[in-house]
């Protein structure tokens, strides 16, 4: 092995020399030193590579001498890519000696020798280079140089101000990774110093600690007591500087939120000493605690995070229901508040991280329990929905849930860890306490439950599943009477009853339970269904029953037990009629379901208007009727047909009534059903049906618009009624103006609110002026000037009468607000309604983009587009138009099917094809017109027809003529409209995808058409060129001042690649600069000579001349200079300019003889100057007031110069 030295270093490494043999080998060092983390990996491989494949000497040595001055550099991310790289070289290339390469680091990064400025860089530049000696994995085999690096380390320690503790970590790190008979031999006598003081720094102490969980045969509690005095860390004489040292690691980590390293080695080293009772009492509680809300808390719940996994069921139970759990929950309470610190996800991740790593359910189930146990006036400290529950094993999340239901039914709050936040009191009752506590902890507890469903990430099977469905469903719906066997839920009595809010809730949850059941994919993946492959079942068991069917069989069984189980809504003999006859339906169509779509629909229908019997009994006996008939008219044979059905609604028709009246719920779960059930009925759809679906769409039959109107109304009437208070509450306060200013009953909420409106309700002004006349409280003309003085009694009469009238009219305005806010809010039901029915209609053209109902969508989605982006800027109405929008052209316009059943039905397509076009063209706005075109092009499709790719000139039954005709009309609205709604882009599509007519077309759509490849690919080589030959006819008869100077440089362009006669053309173009006024700049003029380019003809340079610059020297003539006087260019021009006032004197006086001003002399500048008069001219004279001031006495000094 070769030891590179210092000297061979500098004597042979030749820089020039590497410079000019490989340039790509310095442009590792850059890359090395780079911002980005990956290009600096790159780097330090490819630089690695390049050395062990070149071996060449020099290299290596200059590579040894660059990474070894870049330790030292300004930027973090150099260094640390700097010292990486000699990492890697020192651990690749062995022979380099660590004793030589440490030598180097300290003879280039001297402190001793080092200016002020650049200490910190050199502090830096010993630091990586013993991080990269560390990093090596060569330093444990050369002790001397451990020692050395150990001792360099130590004496960076004084550099705190810009290293931290990264020296002490560092030596924890090399400690961490040495062999004992070295740390005994070697390091031990080295470090002595540090681990006598370890009670005076954190790093030291986590040295000390991380010595001692090393190497426990060498730090024996004997050698322990000659380095701190003491046999063991933790104990009473120690614990007052463990929780000082504690306190001071808390802050250094606040902004890294992280635990620190010797807090979790304190923990261990009670443990392994057995005094972890005490150190967690005086140590985390009795000290961390004591400190206000800050570091030290957040340092307390970390130790408690990081303990869990250390602890035994005994010490959890100590550390889990002590005073710092209790402060968690008073954080988390606290920060609630928007913009506080919230330690709950770290929480969140130490309890993860503790479920995922025990395999005892007791001590799994004992943290949870605990964490649900800690309760702020009943309700749990942690959300009901925690991600921390998907780490449960199976049976410990079975027991958790046989814990949440038997807490449901008897809680005991005796038992949970209360906490309460520093701002409440203990005003309340224990009884009334109690109450709502228990209230509280039940609201709780079934969104817990729900959410264990519901969150698919849980390992659950269909037993627990089931059962807390049943749970939910039972107390939602039903009370126990007396316990029976059989029905579980009956077996355990409430020990509080419930009360109609948590009863609600419950319901919601079991709805909202419901939902979720109906889309859950099988859960024993291990049973096959009869399914296709690829295709998941959703909503069904592992034997092929549906969850709604088993929770209807359920809720049979308790209504037949009505001796155990109560109903809690009363059900009449027509609603247990009705239920019965409902199952019966189900049990039928059964068997039919997996075969028929349509009697799969009825059977989720008939199940969820069955179990809406429990919460609105009269509303689901009347639908399940309807369903009933409709049913049994689908079941009827289709070959029979009577008479009275052409009378009768189809049966579809009613289905679809229905679905629309259970959509008008708020209700998840009915959204999810009426979307699945009118999937399974769409091939069964009728006109009827569609249009009463687009009946709750159509704009002209909304009553919106006068609900708006009423609103403005209303609106209206507040702004004049609320100004009319403001002027009788003003007429008011002047009638009381002799000072009883305490009298006045009026808010100051209303008097601002009356402010802020301009006009007056004159009803109101009426009123108030019959109030007053009746009074005699209103002044009047023919009235003496003398004050009439009024008796007490009319005083007090007329305040009555007034209040009585302020008082109605209050109340009026508030029934108005409220009359408002009702309307608000009925409008935005309907917008939820409608984007709800939005689904039927994407399921329909999903299922039957291919029938001939799709035709009946366009025109009323158009208006509903065009209504729609008109309307108002709501959030709401905005989602409304964008799911419309989106719809009509991704779905129905530029679907995959596209309606194909035309036959019988051209008349009517070309009428409407004729509407779409001409309604296009009347349109304001060029975005609604988009759709209008888009829906014009998909009917020219759907009659057209299928089509082959190879032959797209067949048209169909597209009459041509008409069809042309009406295009043409378009495009020539679009080219000679200055303000058209059309847009290039349309026809430029129309032409893409309808290219077969082209040539067929005047000369405006020949501008579109020839920017078209699809043009060129339909024409031969003599229909192409005979194009051409007419384009350019045609463009000599073009006037450029309209539209089509914006294709004509494509189509000359264009034209010149056939061989086309052109010189009529260029002579008229030519001809069109005869009198060179196209020679100027502007769009015309460019487009001409860019056209007149194509041909050779390049546009003349015109000779920029200065006429302003020639004139003004031919005129300057030398003229002679008076004697005396100043050249006129060094005279000072009169910026004050007399004012001439009315009726004052303007005579003009001759010019002085001593206008003119000495060479050599200066006047002093004074804010007030006298007027100085130029010779030969003549001046008005200022006036007697400026004159007299500009007129005054010389200084000494001026006369003196004089």
């Amino acid at each position: 092995d070769v030891a590179v030295t210092d000297s061979t270093v500098s004597d042979a490494v030749d820089p020039r020399g590497i410079l000019q043999q490989n340039r790509e080998f310095l442009d590792y060092f850059w890359d090395i030193a780079r911002p980005e983390r990956g290009t600096r990996l790159k780097a330090v491989e490819s630089l690695t590579e390049h050395l062990k494949s070149s071996e060449k000497s020099d290299e290596l040595k200059y590579s040894l001498k660059r990474l070894v001055d870049g330790l030292s550099h300004a930027r973090e991310d150099a260094r640390s890519g700097y010292s990486l790289a000699l990492a890697q070289v020192l651990s690749v290339f062995e022979e380099i000696s660590l004793k030589s390469t440490l030598d180097q680091i300290k003879e280039k990064h001297n402190l001793q020798t080092a200016k002020k400025k650049q200490i910190r860089n050199v502090a830096f530049g010993n630091f990586f280079g013993v991080l990269a000696l560390s990093q090596s994995t060569r330093l444990h085999k050369e002790p001397q140089v451990l020692l050395e690096c150990v001792k360099l380390l130590q004496s960076l320690a004084q550099y705190r101000d810009h290293l931290r503790d990264l020296p002490r970590k560092t030596m924890v790190d090399i400690l961490s990774e040495t062999s004992e008979e070295v740390f005994e031999e070697v390091l031990f006598s080295a470090l002595h110093s540090d681990l006598t003081s370890a009670l005076s720094s954190p790093e030291q102490l986590e040295l000390l600690l991380v010595a001692m969980q090393r190497f426990p045969s060498i730090i024996k509690p004997a050698k322990l007591k000659k380095l701190l005095g003491t046999t063991a860390i933790i104990n009473k004489q120690n614990l007052p500087r463990l929780v000082a040292l504690l306190k001071v690691s808390a802050c250094s980590v606040k902004k890294e939120s992280v635990l620190p390293a010797v807090a979790m080695d304190l923990m261990q080293a009670s443990l392994r000493e057995d005094s972890f009772p005490l150190f967690w009492q005086e140590a985390v509680v009795s000290g961390l605690m004591s400190e206000p809300p800050g570091p030290a808390h957040y340092l307390a719940f970390r130790m408690l995070g990081a303990a869990l996994p250390l602890l035994s069921a005994a010490q959890l139970q100590v550390v889990l229901s002590g005073d710092v759990m209790r402060r968690y929950g008073e954080h988390v309470v606290s920060a609630q508040i928007p913009g506080r610190f919230r330690f709950a996800p770290e929480m969140e991740a130490y309890v993860s991280t503790f479920l995922q790593g025990c395999v005892e359910p007791d001590k799994q189930l004992q943290v949870v329990l605990a964490f649900t146990q800690l309760t702020h006036q009943g309700c749990p400290a942690v959300p009901s929905f925690w991600k921390v529950l998907e780490h449960m094993g199976l049976a410990t999340l079975r027991r958790y849930v046989d814990w949440l239901k038997d807490a449901f039914c008897h809680p005991q709050l005796q038992d949970c860890l209360e906490f309460s936040t520093r701002k409440q009191g203990g005003g309340q009752k224990p009884d009334m306490q109690k109450e709502s506590c228990v209230l509280r902890f039940r609201k709780w507890i079934i969104p817990r439950l729900t959410s264990i469903v519901e969150n698919h990430q849980i390992k659950k099977d269909e037993d627990l599943v089931m059962g807390i469905a049943r749970f939910i469903f039972f107390h939602a719906f039903f009370d126990t009477t007396k316990p029976n066997a059989e029905l579980l839920e009956t077996q355990t009595k409430l020990s509080v009853p419930l009360d109609p809010s948590t009863r609600a809730v419950t319901s919601s949850a079991f709805y909202s339970l419901l939902q979720y059941l109906n889309i859950l994919p099988v859960l024993d993946d291990s049973m096959e269904t009869d399914v296709p492959s690829g295709r998941r079942v959703l909503g069904v068991m592992s034997d092929g029953s549906m969850w709604m069917y088993r929770l209807a069989q359920y809720a049979n069984a308790l209504l037949k037990q009505d001796t155990h189980a109560r109903s809690a809504q009363t059900l009449g003999a027509k609603h247990t009629q009705a239920w019965d006859s409902m199952l019966q339906s189900v049990e039928s169509l059964e068997k039919k379901a997996k075969k028929s779509p349509e009697h799969a629909a009825f059977q989720h229908l008939l199940l969820i208007i069955g179990m809406q019997i429990f919460k609105s009994p009269e509303e689901s006996v009347a639908l399940l009727a309807d369903l009933r008939s409709c049913m049994e008219k689908a079941q009827q044979n289709k070959s029979r047909k009577r008479k009275k059905e052409e009378t009768e609604p189809h049966w579809v028709e009613v289905v679809v009534e229905i679905l629309l009246s259970l959509l008008s719920q708020p209700s998840r779960l009915m959204r999810s059903i009426c979307k699945t059930a009118f999937s399974r009925i769409c091939p069964h759809l009728t006109e009827p049906a569609l249009n009463t679906i687009l009946d709750v769409l159509d704009p002209s039959k909304d009553e919106g618009t006068v609900e708006v109107m009423h609103e403005m109304e209303g609106e209206k009437r507040n702004k004049e009624e609320e100004e009319e208070e403001e002027t009788g509450e003003v007429s008011v306060n002047m009638f009381h103006q002799d000072g009883e200013e305490d009298d006045s009953s009026c808010d100051d909420d209303d008097d601002d609110d009356a402010m802020e409106q301009e006009e007056v309700d004159q009803d109101f002004r009426l009123e108030l002026m019959k109030v007053l006349h009746g009074q005699n409280a209103l002044a009047r003309e023919e009235d003496s000037g003398e004050e009439e003085e009024v008796d007490d009694e009319a005083m007090m009469k007329l305040d009555k009468s007034l209040a009585a009238l302020f008082s109605e009219q209050r109340r009026k305005r508030q029934g108005r607000q409220e009359e408002k806010e009702r309307v608000r809010k009925e409008r935005t039901l309907v917008r939820d309604f409608r984007i709800k029915v939005l689904d039927l209609l994407e399921v329909f053209l999903s299922k039957q983009g291919s029938s001939g109902l799709v035709l009946c969508l366009v025109e009323p989605l158009l208006a509903v587009i065009e209504k729609s982006m008109s309307s108002e800027v709501v959030q709401q109405e905005q989602d409304f138009l964008r799911r419309a929008a989106d719809m009509f052209r991704n779905q129905l316009c530029r679907g995959k099917h596209y309606c194909r059943e035309v036959e019988g039905r051209e008349a009517e397509l070309h009428e409407m094809l004729e509407r779409l076009i001409g309604r296009a063209q009347k349109l304001p706005d060029s975005s609604v017109a988009l759709y209008y075109f888009s829906a014009a092009l998909y009917l020219v499709k759907v009659l057209r027809g299928v089509v082959k790719e190879t032959d797209t000139r067949i048209m169909g039954k597209v009459d041509v003529a008409r069809v042309t005709s009406w295009f043409r009309n378009a495009l020539l609205s679009f080219m000679t409209r200055r303000k058209s709604p059309l847009t290039g882009d349309m026809f430029i599509d129309l032409f893409n995808r309808f290219p077969v007519r082209e040539k067929t077309h005047t000369q405006p759509h020949i501008q579109l058409a020839l920017q078209s490849k699809e043009v060129k690919q339909l024409m031969t080589t003599a229909q192409w060129t005979e194009l051409c030959q007419t384009t350019a006819d045609q463009l000599q008869q073009v006037e450029l001042k309209n539209k089509v100077q914006l294709y004509l440089t494509h189509l000359v362009q264009v034209i010149l690649k056939v061989e086309v006669n052109l010189d009529s053309l260029r002579n008229v173009l030519r001809s069109m600069n005869s009198e060179g006024s196209l020679q100027k700049a502007g769009q015309l003029e460019d487009t001409y000579w860019s056209v007149m380019k194509f041909f050779n003809i390049q546009k003349p340079r015109v000779e920029k001349v200065k006429k302003a610059v020639a004139e003004q020297v031919e005129q300057e003539t030398p003229k002679k200079k008076k004697k005396g006087f100043l050249p006129e260019s060094k005279k000072r021009k009169n910026r004050k300019k007399p004012t001439i006032l009315e009726g004052m004197d303007t005579t003009v006086a001759p010019a002085t003889a001593g206008g003119g001003v000495k060479g050599g002399k200066k006047k002093k500048k004074k804010k007030n100057k006298k007027r100085k008069v130029q010779g030969g001219e003549e001046t008005q004279t200022p006036p007697p007031v400026k004159k007299a001031k500009a007129q005054q006495p010389q200084s000494k000094k001026q006369r003196g110069r004089e």
